[in-house]
């Protein structure tokens, strides 16, 4: 195909425009320019995606087959540009979230879990949920029968500037007794699948949302953080902690993986959610040991990624002095 890559330097529109590559696509980028060189092969155009004029100016009077976006800030942005390119692509691919979806999420949805609102012109970012649904709403205004919405869970792998797995590979690497929230079900989906899965549908002009993550039930907590010890080798002892006994040491451990609240309380239908439309239309996963292996080899090669803005600080997952009372007490 002919793709035009509507960010591709950090997480998921780096490893969207990788795939390509390898797919042998001819790909187009646009973005500022100032995070990281084009790879090899790419062409890059140069805007910042705010500024509407300068983006009609970088696109020209091109043609692409398929388009895919991964902004997740002012729908605004997304509605601009989903105008400039209306006539000019057969296909656009979104980057949405399971955000969008109306808190609580009951359990086991599916994409007919009841919607927040959004609003398409929308300047601002400060709700994700509401950016996010703003921007799909922005994208089927251009694209009413040509738009792919791929509510995205966790996002793992490569290039994660979220922090979860970086983060706990950087912590297990220091070695010692670990604390760890107690074995929950995990559910989670390689960036490169993602990103494979979007290639494959705009060839195929696949069009509708999909909840796009990883089977329910593949997974636990205990199965991420000892797949990780085995493929690092790291000699780290992993102490399980329920979470009642984090919440009273004041430990919100277990955030980072959704598996918790910020007042505590632990979520329902983060991790259960119903993925049968997209494994229906060839959503494949690759093993947790790809992952995390792989993770571990692109952290060694390029050190930590600087972190989004919009994400969580880490420190506020865990407080050292906390976690070793905890670990004193399980000790006794």
């Amino acid at each position: 195909m002919k793709l035009l890559v509507l960010g591709g330097t950090h997480h998921v529109g780096r490893a969207v425009v990788e795939t390509a590559l390898q797919r042998g696509d001819e790909v187009s980028t646009l973005n500022r320019g100032l995070s990281r060189d084009p790879a090899p092969g790419v062409r890059a155009l140069l805007a910042d995606r705010t500024d509407p004029e300068a983006v009609r100016l970088a696109l020209g009077h091109q043609e692409w087959d398929a388009v895919i976006d991964t902004w997740a800030w002012a729908p605004r942005v997304v509605r601009d540009t989903a105008r400039l390119l209306a006539g000019r692509t057969g296909h656009y691919g979104y980057v949405s979230s399971r955000g969008v979806h109306r808190w609580p999420w009951p359990a086991h949805a599916d994409e007919h879990a009841l919607l927040v609102d959004g609003d398409p012109a929308g300047t601002d970012d400060a709700d994700y949920a509401a950016a996010k649904r703003g921007g799909e709403l922005a994208v089927l205004e251009s694209f009413p029968e040509a738009a792919l919405l791929a509510r995205a869970g966790m996002i793992l792998g490569p290039y994660e500037d979220v922090g979860r797995i970086p983060w706990w590979l950087r912590r297990l690497e220091k070695g010692g007794r670990v604390l760890a929230p107690a074995q929950t079900p995990l559910q989670y989906l390689d960036v490169r699948d993602l990103a494979a899965w979007m290639l494959q549908a705009a060839e195929r002009g696949l069009a509708g949302a999909f909840t796009t993550t990883g089977p329910p039930g593949a997974i636990t907590v205990g199965d991420l953080l000892t797949t990780a010890l085995q493929v690092t080798g790291f000699d780290t002892e992993l102490v399980w902690a329920p979470p009642e006994l984090l919440g009273r040491y004041g430990l919100p451990l277990g955030m980072e993986l959704g598996l918790r609240m910020p007042d505590g309380s632990a979520p329902s239908g983060m991790h259960d959610a119903d993925v049968s439309a997209a494994l229906a239309e060839g959503l494949t996963t690759r093993p947790l040991r790809d992952t995390l292996a792989d993770t571990w080899a692109w952290l060694q090669a390029e050190g930590d990624p600087a972190p989004r803005a919009d994400a969580p600080s880490p420190d506020t997952w865990l407080n050292a002095a906390a976690e070793q009372r905890l670990l004193n007490h399980l000790s006794r």
